[in-house]
């Protein structure tokens, strides 16, 4: 195993199952930096400590299995109040659902108790509102909602997790239990937020505190908080902590919401069956009386007209049952409404309406917002998200202190000590990779950027046959094409003057994005004499996207959860499958701008450069053919990835895509294949797709075919693969099922024995960030830490290659899973960072590698493919039919004269 770079498993079925390698060694190239961490060392004395696992079951008096959190907390809680001699006064860590642990065991393996809770008027759990808001129930069910509430808790014993697991796996032993340890002790940190009232999502916490959050318009606000996980590290255990953000309903009166929400500013204008679709499962507090209750929906009638029945008594008799409306109730409580023309909340059950005026019902706090974000909101969110270095280490360190976490008394009797101070790190920066441009002129990377000042591209297109079509209502074409052409001498891609401008007809723009592209293109064929080898695409100003916005109005009713992301592609989208996949024309979508100078069409002319077959840079060593490893044996470097559909569209399919390099030993051209599969699937099911006649239809064999037919009729002996969107859970597919896929295409191909394989996972969605410990900026770019705060066994290393000119950088977390190529590690980081250099759309180093990158941007492209007509098919509900959730529909493949181009550029 040491010799492959990878463990491997033989089982008694003789199938090899392969495992995450161990580290090799230690990086030594590159300045010597210091470097802090927002990880804080754990002591950990107690390590003979035993955790004891018990499942729980919680039931209502009715038989009904209790499924929600927050009432499972409190049950629990009273338990332990009810029942603490006959759980020995064992403190618990409770995780919200079905398990709970002690430190050593309970008295007993199984115990029933009946547990009762007492019904507060601040939450009417399943009943009638009360008194103070009506309901179509007699007075009988009215009282009965109030009576004690009876549950039957069991817990039974699970399993036994010895701490000391975390001590094996510290020294790098491998030990069956180090992960539900530490699962166990993250838990107790869920629990004492919980308790103090905390939002928790995942390994987050979120307080209710104004001063956290940050509107982000349409009703929803992103609630900064913080992330805390315990991690095995090289330097031992570890409590990561970091600043982290989720969105939110924003709190407040719910008329207000509905305004923001659907961007109107009088209620007369609110669409009421998409404020219902809003509304459902939110939870409000009624102003009149402080009740909490949760929307099922709206009445069909406003407060006025909406009547419900109530037995009124006379004397001692029974009384009559009388209609009555929600108004006059109101009204006869002393509650009048200034807004009875408005609907009311459906705050009761399917068949037991329970009506609150919409006027009296505020929006609680804390309450997550799931669906998709707009562009906009999405740059808001970042733009007031971010945080200088100093800032974020202060908000960590000031959480750590003011929590006190280690005087739980769990982690008391584990011996488990936190400090309050940043972990100190040894890193080292990496030298900028030398690139070359135009005329072979050396171009040296200062701070991970450099420019086209004065150069011209290293491998300039010509551009002889174009036009510009124009889908925007003001626009002048001939100022573009002016400073392109410009533009595009000074870095030496000769343009010629575009066939047409061709504008879109005024009455067009009032038609569905299809059609208009259709009549688009008829335009073109009339005024171009041939087919032209690139178009420019002028789209509608995003600031104005409302001009075509109103004929989706429709689309948009029945598919929220599209979002308004649907405006910024409607016509995008057709225009990309119009283009790449029937015509096969490379295109360049624009939008006008105000900033629209000699930088701006630089970085178009970079994109366009790139997709018609130039290459602006390549780096110094792959021009000299001194690229280590990979330069004296054929090599294809893969980027893979999978894109998944909008929060809450189960019926959109996922999106697996595959870049390969091709002309070896070039490291910087790419292709791109693309499938679909089933929606929110993570590991690629078509890299190898045997047909009935024998046939591979899979992603590999089409990138292997170009790798051979551009790289002098070689094979590639050597594959890198770089995996993005994993987590440490799915490292074992990736090893087992998606490299087995690509082994198999390539014998599929009769190409000999396999080749030499090398796995690398790329991670950005982790918690990890890196300080400078004597400078108050970021970490400068080409930073690498791999020694301290990484894993104490397996391969793994955090690198910053890019410069973060703003807020805090986040280094890519790389783990290395299985190397038979046999880099060393400085080898290794070395090509990382040159992969960051080889991004053919920008001038700065970017944050992960460019066939990651590249991945990415071709899944994201290709999925416009399929929007429209998921939109035109699906339902408002999110839900798939039968039809749609047993198959998964093809993506159209590219025209043959744009298949092997970089279209995602």
């Amino acid at each position: 195993a040491a010799k492959t770079g990878g463990a491997v498993q033989v089982h008694k079925n003789d199938t090899v199952k392969r495992t995450a390698m161990a580290r090799t060694g230690l990086g030594r190239e590159g300045k010597p930096i210091r470097l802090l961490s927002n990880h804080f060392a754990v002591k950990l004395s107690g390590i003979d400590a035993v955790f004891y696992q018990y499942s729980v079951s919680i039931k209502s008096d009715d038989d009904q299995v209790v499924e929600g959190k927050g009432i499972g907390r409190k049950v629990i809680d009273k338990m332990l109040q009810t029942y603490s001699s006959e759980l020995a006064g064992k403190d618990f860590a409770y995780d919200g659902e079905k398990c709970l642990f002690t430190v050593g065991p309970l008295p007993q393996n199984n115990f029933e108790f009946t547990v009762i809770m007492e019904e507060t008027s601040a939450r009417a759990v399943g009943g009638s509102p009360g008194h103070e808001s009506p309901g179509p129930g007699d007075k009988k069910r009215v009282k009965r909602s109030h009576l004690p509430k009876q549950f039957v808790v069991g817990i039974s014993y699970a399993a036994r997790i010895p701490l000391r697991s975390v001590a094996l796996a510290l020294q790098g032993s491998d030990s069956d239990h180090a992960q539900d340890a530490l699962r166990v002790l993250d838990i107790v940190l869920r629990q004492q937020q919980a308790k103090r009232g905390c939002l928790l999502v995942r390994q987050s916490f979120f307080s209710d505190d104004s001063r956290n959050l940050v509107d982000l318009t349409g009703g929803v606000s992103g609630c900064r908080g913080l992330h805390s996980s315990f991690r095995t590290t090289m330097n031992g255990l570890s409590l990561n902590m970091d600043v982290s953000t989720t969105m939110i309903v924003t709190p407040g009166p719910v008329v207000n919401f509905l305004l923001t929400n659907q961007n109107v500013r009088d209620v007369r204008d609110i669409d009421w069956p998409k404020a219902k679709r809003m509304l459902k499962n939110l939870r409000v507090k009624a102003t009149h009386n402080n009740m909490e209750f949760k929307i099922i929906g709206l009445s069909d009638q406003p407060c006025s007209r909406q009547t419900f029945p109530m037995k009124v008594r006379s004397g001692s008799s029974e009384g009559q049952t009388v209609d009555i409306t929600v108004e006059e109730y109101f009204k006869s409580k002393q509650v009048f409404l200034e807004k009875p023309y408005l609907p009311c909340l459906d705050v009761g059950k399917p068949k037991r309406p329970n009506y609150l005026p919409i006027e009296l019902g505020n929006m609680i706090s804390l309450q997550r917002y799931t669906k998709a974000l707009s562009s906009q909101q999405r740059t808001t969110l970042v733009e007031k998200s971010r945080q200088k270095p100093q800032d974020r280490m202060r908000v960590v360190t000031d959480a750590v202190k003011s929590n006190r976490y280690d005087d739980d008394p769990i982690f008391s009797s584990c011996g488990i000590k936190i400090d309050s101070q940043l972990t100190r790190v040894e890193g080292r920066v990496l030298s900028a990779p030398m690139l070359v441009v135009g005329n072979s002129q050396d171009c040296v990377p200062f701070k991970g950027r450099w420019n086209y000042n004065n150069k011209k591209l290293f491998e300039p297109v010509r551009i002889e046959r174009w036009a510009i079509v124009n889908f925007s209502a003001r626009c002048d074409m001939s100022r573009i094409s002016r400073e392109l052409i410009n533009c595009g001498r000074t870095k030496g891609i000769i343009i010629e003057g575009p066939y047409s401008l061709v504008d879109e007809d005024n009455q067009a723009r009032r038609c569905a994005p299809i059609v208009r592209v259709e009549r688009m293109f008829e335009k073109v064929k009339a005024n171009l004499p041939g087919p032209p080898e690139f178009l420019l695409c002028v789209l509608p100003e995003r600031k104005n996207c409302d001009i075509y916005g109103n004929m989706l109005n429709n689309i948009l009713l029945l598919f929220v959860d599209l979002h308004v992301t649907i405006f910024f592609y409607s016509l995008e989208g057709p225009w990309k499958k119009k283009n790449l996949h029937e015509m096969g024309i490379v295109t360049q979508c624009i939008v006008p701008s105000a900033k629209m100078n000699d930088q701006y069409f630089t970085n178009v002319l970079l994109k366009i450069n790139a997709k018609l077959g130039g290459m602006n840079s390549k780096l110094a060593l792959e021009h000299s053919r001194q690229i280590p490893v990979i330069n004296k044996i054929p090599t294809i470097i893969l980027g893979m990835d999978v894109s998944h559909g909008s929060p809450g569209r189960s019926d959109i399919p996922s999106i697996a895509a595959v870049v390969g390099s091709r002309c070896w030993p070039l490291i910087s051209r790419y292709r791109a294949s693309v499938r679909t599969q089933s929606p929110k699937v993570e590991m690629i099911d078509s890299l190898f797709k045997p047909l009935d006649n024998g046939k591979d239809d899979g992603i590999i064999r089409e990138l292997l075919l170009d790798f051979y037919t551009t790289s002098q009729q070689r094979k590639p002996e050597q594959i890198i693969i770089f995996r993005d969107g994993v987590s440490e859970s799915q490292f074992s597919q990736v090893l087992n099922l998606e490299v087995d896929q690509i082994i198999k295409a390539y014998q599929n191909m009769g190409q000999g024995p396999p080749p030499k394989i090398t796995v690398i996972i790329a991670q950005k969605n982790h918690h990890t960030k890196l300080f400078q410990a004597d400078a108050p900026d970021n970490v400068p770019a080409g930073t690498v830490v791999d020694k301290g705060i990484v894993h104490p066994k397996q391969y793994d290393f955090y690198m910053c290659a890019h410069a973060g000119p703003i807020g805090t950088s986040r280094p890519t977390h790389y783990h290395v899973l299985l190397d038979q190529i046999g880099f060393t590690p400085d080898e290794l980081q070395s090509l990382v960072l040159s992969l960051s250099y080889v991004y053919q759309r920008s001038t700065t180093a970017i944050s992960v590698v460019a066939p990651i990158c590249y991945a990415h941007l071709a899944a994201a492209q290709m999925s416009q493919f399929i929007k429209f007509e998921f939109a035109d098919t699906s339902s408002g509900s999110g839900v798939p039919s039968s039809s749609t959730a047993a198959t998964v529909p093809e993506l159209p493949r590219l025209h043959a004269d744009v298949c092997s181009s970089m279209f995602f550029c």
